[in-house]
């Protein structure tokens, strides 16, 4: 019998000869479920509200449709915002990976930390898809660097980041500088109501779309939780590393705690535990240096905070360690998704200790909304205990 493959496929979307192409020299064959759902419905130049989280292949998703628009148009361009210059470097990455030479379509980017002389250059070739992040995309706007007037296609990729990092006025800003009839996209992991709110004052009629990334993003990764108490994670955590082979990352709560943690490593001189770490506190050039050597293979264990959750795209992650929970449930899927990618096998270990009850609470429901009921009948029995207590001891002395 033979075997009907139903996947859809790139060459059922209408794109142009020349696109189709440059995805068949890459093996691009069939897309994933936010590409699927995404790039028919902004081929048809309708603005789309997604929500999908890292490793989706949503950068794809995006990215298709803006060429194909402007191998159509040769007047107009297209912009894409992201919260980090790492981000910003990796998305242009896949759009110059895509284009070729006879498309004819320069690109720039334009990320903060970077000089402004070099990036003024990449202007001067006349970009049609410019990536960058909205700081240094508004600076270059008020220095007259940058037009907009013809930029008819944006994209707002990880917007719920931007919104955190204190992006909004600058993204509005931009936004104000550009046609009002245009196309946009706005990607987020989450959906929370200021999202809502800068969609419905900045998209026009928008086509929700929902991917579920994570039962589908995590089947390749064999997930495991420990519970122990906090004075044991260290050395669990150094078990671990010993019976585990292949590129590391561990994630901690604070930038103090990365600091303490790699400190503790290190004073182990043990040489299959080489580690270095990035957060919030070190300068730009600092964390792009550390995640090159990374990507390099110059060490193979990398401790950071969250900072590093999104964005950070290297294949060949094994292993993702939870040395603390998250502080958003949300994050977990972040996290582990540094692993597992391209369909890889990957492995995501969480050490939970008693002082973490809240999250690990916050995170069993989010990973299994069915244990609700569980926690309410817990949390019932944990009310009347305290209430016995109380009668049996408490009064006196008052």
């Amino acid at each position: 019998m033979t075997e009907v493959n139903n996947k859809k496929k790139f060459t059922d979307f209408k794109l142009p000869e020349m696109l189709l192409k440059s995805f068949e020299e890459h093996k691009f064959i069939n897309p994933t479920p936010i590409q699927e759902e995404v790039i028919p419905l902004a081929m048809n130049g309708q603005d789309i509200l997604g929500s999908a989280q890292t490793g989706t292949g949503k950068s794809l998703a995006f990215i298709t449709p803006m060429i194909s628009k402007l191998l159509d148009d040769k007047i107009h361009s297209g912009i894409i915002l992201v919260p980090t210059r790492e981000l910003a470097k990796q998305v242009l990455e896949v759009v110059r990976d895509i284009l070729t030479p006879n498309m004819k379509i320069n690109t720039a980017l334009l990320i903060g930390g970077d000089k402004i002389a070099g990036q003024k250059n990449q202007l001067k070739n006349k970009p049609r898809i410019i990536v960058g992040t909205p700081g240094r995309i508004n600076d270059f706007l008020e220095k007259k660097f940058l037009k907009l007037h013809q930029t008819d296609y944006l994209v707002l990729d990880e917007m719920d980041r931007m919104l955190d990092m204190g992006f909004g006025v600058q993204i509005e800003t931009i936004i104000n500088r550009m046609p009002q009839e245009r196309q946009t996209l706005m990607l987020s992991a989450t959906m929370p109501k200021n999202i809502m709110k800068m969609a419905n004052k900045y998209l026009m009629a928008p086509v929700v779309v929902e991917i579920e990334g994570t039962k589908e993003q995590n089947e390749n990764i064999e997930q495991d939780f420990i519970h122990l108490k906090e004075d044991e994670k260290f050395d669990k955590l150094i078990d671990e590393l010993d019976n585990r082979s292949g590129s590391v990352v561990i994630f901690a709560k604070t930038k103090r705690g990365v600091e303490r943690l790699v400190k503790r490593i290190n004073e182990l001189k043990n040489d299959s535990h080489s580690v270095n770490y990035i957060h919030g506190d070190l300068r730009q050039r600092h964390r792009e240096q550390v995640v090159k050597k990374y990507r390099d293979y110059k060490f193979r264990i990398l401790v950071a905070t969250d900072v590093a959750a999104r964005g950070l795209d290297i294949p060949h992650i094994e292993h993702v360690i939870n040395y603390d929970l998250p502080q958003q449930a949300e994050d977990y899927t972040h996290r582990i998704g540094r692993t597992g990618r391209n369909g890889a096998k990957g492995y995501a270990l969480t050490l939970v200790s008693p002082a973490e009850k809240k999250e690990w609470k916050e995170l069993s429901l989010f990973l299994d909304p069915s244990k609700e009921d569980e926690f309410i009948e817990e949390s019932k029995k944990n009310r009347k205990s305290r209430s016995r207590n109380r009668r049996s001891g408490g009064g006196k002395g008052h």
